[in-house]
């Protein structure tokens, strides 16, 4: 089977002719509609679209396994209560073809990530994602899986601290300031309440606008309960200029731990990751290494 051009070393084989063949093999109702490859910001999952409708998403990676079948089973329940458009899941399929994981057929959704089609009107977007954050918290998470992003700021703290070292070195940062803004964030009081959940990956390529607003909010691979802090994100991956109207409001406390503590953490991640390979974050992946770059040089603002 030949493959379209690989974005990891471990991924999959991958094309048309597989995914034509998968549809055809378990979804025969669908055989002869358009079958065309969708360019993506999103590195774990490759995109097919099937017909105007609908499109195929098939993990690129072996450890991508489960993704499909946690959205099939929560998304459907969480969307009816979110402001904003998410995937609508449609069919699962099976491994096939010499293909061994499973995978998912879903809505088409419109749009471009807001990498490629920035958001225009950031302060009427900050409130879109505020309202969106604020109902999906509220949705009852009980039996909800724990986030990756969930947990306290300082379960991270060694690598955290082994990465400024490494930005430091090479200039991407200054490490002193750097390491005060963390030892500050591990100092500030933590999320005490009931897990909620949260999106988790939040970074511009997980965002899709139309004409320069906001529509839809898309990779639910982080979704998860605990602490929604890292949700925030936005406020710094998105809105790059210091504007308080486009920054949701929240406790000053909390709105400094988020700022210092939620970000650092995928951001430096992130970034370490584009310098050191094979040490990647897969939330950071997703958004591709330059929301970790711009977060990462953020940090010794403080």
């Amino acid at each position: 089977m030949s493959s379209t051009a690989k974005m990891h070393a471990d991924e999959l084989d991958i094309d048309a002719t597989l995914v034509r063949g998968l549809i055809s093999d378990q979804f025969p109702r669908w055989t002869g509609l358009p079958i065309r490859k969708v360019d993506s910001a999103g590195t774990d999952n490759a995109m097919y679209r099937l017909g105007e409708d609908m499109v195929v998403r098939l993990p690129r990676l072996p450890g991508g396994a489960h993704q499909v079948g946690f959205e099939q089973r929560w998304l459907p329940r969480l969307a009816p209560h979110l402001p904003l458009a998410v995937p609508e899941p449609v069919a699962k399929g099976e491994p096939g073809r010499g293909y061994a994981l499973p995978w998912g057929v879903y809505r088409w959704l419109d749009g471009d990530n807001a990498y490629d089609a920035p958001i225009s009107e950031l302060a009427a977007a900050a409130v879109e994602l505020g309202r969106f954050v604020a109902a999906l918290r509220r949705v009852d998470a009980t039996g909800g899986p724990a986030s990756f992003r969930g947990g306290h700021v300082g379960s991270d703290d060694a690598y955290i601290r082994a990465a400024i070292l490494d930005l430091g070195a090479d200039g991407t940062l200054d490490a002193d300031r750097a390491t005060a803004a963390w030892q500050d964030a591990l100092q500030l009081p933590q999320w005490d309440r009931e897990p909620v959940w949260l999106h988790a990956d939040l970074l511009p390529g997980n965002l899709l606008t139309e004409d320069g607003r906001l529509t839809a909010v898309i990779d639910f691979g982080g979704l998860g309960v605990g602490d929604p802090a890292a949700d925030m994100l936005p406020a710094w991956t998105l809105v790059r200029r210091r504007d308080p109207r486009a920054v949701p409001r929240g406790r000053r406390g909390r709105r400094r731990h988020v700022g210092q503590g939620a970000r650092m953490g995928p951001a430096l991640r992130g970034e370490r990751g584009a310098l050191l390979p094979g040490r990647e974050e897969s939330g950071a992946r997703r958004g591709g290494a330059t929301g970790g770059f711009h977060s990462a040089h953020g940090v010794a603002e403080y």
